[in-house]
């Protein structure tokens, strides 16, 4: 039907990453592809737990924000009609988005992205940089957040990325 037939959605739950989910359900719609929702749970937020600290208490609490972020997955996926597959793993969310999209051979990866620059970028680094340079999958960011304004034309990421989605249909309209 068409050239997606799996593409992988990462979630962290946070509000900004809707975006990025409903632009994955819209593909997988348009080309009756599956939704896998994906919530890693950052085993490196358990280092700085102290010992004394109630670590089963700590994992009860990630699997419950794991699957309400699942939860919102399904609920916008059902919007467009799209099946979803939910995917729950522990690790480093950055390596886990990767080795699940090449284990399964997903199509492509849709996920969100804050569009930090400068020194954040540095000390934070970015989970969907990550991903696009580890990723023999392609990928897709949607820029994600309250500053969706491009500052150099002054569009919004929305006009921006409705360009960009009219670029993509007519390029895969021409290359089949």
């Amino acid at each position: 039907m068409g050239r997606y037939h799996d593409i992988l959605v990462p979630t962290d739950g946070s509000t900004g990453t809707r975006r990025a989910i409903e632009e994955g359900a819209a593909l997988a719609a348009e080309h009756g592809a599956t939704l896998h929702a994906l919530y890693v749970v950052n085993t490196a937020s358990f280092a700085t737990l102290q010992l004394e600290a109630n670590v089963e208490g700590v994992s009860t609490l990630l699997q419950r924000e794991g699957d309400q972020a699942l939860d919102e997955v399904e609920e916008i996926a059902a919007d467009y009609g799209v099946p979803v597959e939910r995917v729950f793993r522990e690790g480093a969310p950055s390596r886990e988005i990767v080795d699940y999209a090449e284990e399964l051979g997903v199509d492509l990866v849709v996920m969100g992205t804050h569009s930090r620059g400068g020194i954040d970028r540095l000390l934070l680094g970015s989970v969907a940089e990550k991903v696009v340079r580890a990723s023999r999958v392609p990928v897709m960011t949607v820029r994600v957040g309250d500053d969706t304004t491009d500052e150099a034309d002054g569009s919004t990421a929305t006009e921006a990325d409705g360009e960009a989605s009219e670029e993509a249909t007519a390029f895969e309209s021409a290359n089949g």
